[in-house]
């Protein structure tokens, strides 16, 4: 009796430690888990921390087409951003068309080569999304004459302002933050 005792007893403690071992694991994984589920979604740490609502503005002026394009979509997605669409209020993003930028919005596509008119579809695809989510899109009217850019040929999402500068502190004023993209 004895020594089935003593295997009863061994079984026991094997059970025991194969417990420990694998709670140990399921706690480790559950840890691992943890930390490289904030790195994949994006973690923005102290940044957004006590942040209720964002509201941006984007002083936009760059007039290269794809850089212009790739700038735009990072915008879009920032606004998109899943922690950024968490907070308690939804994103305001505004995005002001001033400086050579005016060039890429306007339906009058005359001296582009092809390459160059697909990229504006592109601009304009990216635009048309933009406003369908309810970011604010402006264009300087200042800034549309000195470059030629004949308002009536704006795209349709684009609201005009006489000025895009007194629209930027008139924004700066209500707490928008101002992000330039040169």
């Amino acid at each position: 009796m004895s020594g089935e005792k003593k295997q009863i007893k061994e079984v026991l403690i094997m059970k025991r430690k194969t417990r420990i071992i694998s709670i140990s694991l399921f706690l480790s994984i559950c840890l691992l888990f943890a930390a490289f589920s904030s790195v994949f979604a994006g973690d923005y740490g102290d940044a957004l921390k006590g942040v209720k609502s964002i509201k941006a503005l984007y002083d936009f002026r760059i007039g290269d087409l794809k850089s212009a394009a790739l700038h735009l979509k990072l915008i879009h997605q920032t606004y998109k951003d899943k922690e950024v669409r968490a907070l308690d209020k939804k994103p305001a993003f505004v995005v002001v068309f001033i400086g050579p930028s005016v060039k890429l919005i306007s339906k009058n596509r005359e001296g582009f080569s092809p390459e160059e008119q697909a990229t504006l579809s592109e601009i304009a695809g990216t635009i048309s999304e933009m406003s369908k989510d309810g970011m604010k899109l402006e264009i300087c009217l200042v800034a549309a004459k000195l470059f030629g850019v004949d308002p009536a040929t704006v795209l349709p999402e684009i609201k005009a302002v006489p000025n895009g500068w007194v629209s930027e502190i008139g924004y700066q004023a209500q707490g928008y933050s101002l992000v330039p993209a040169y």
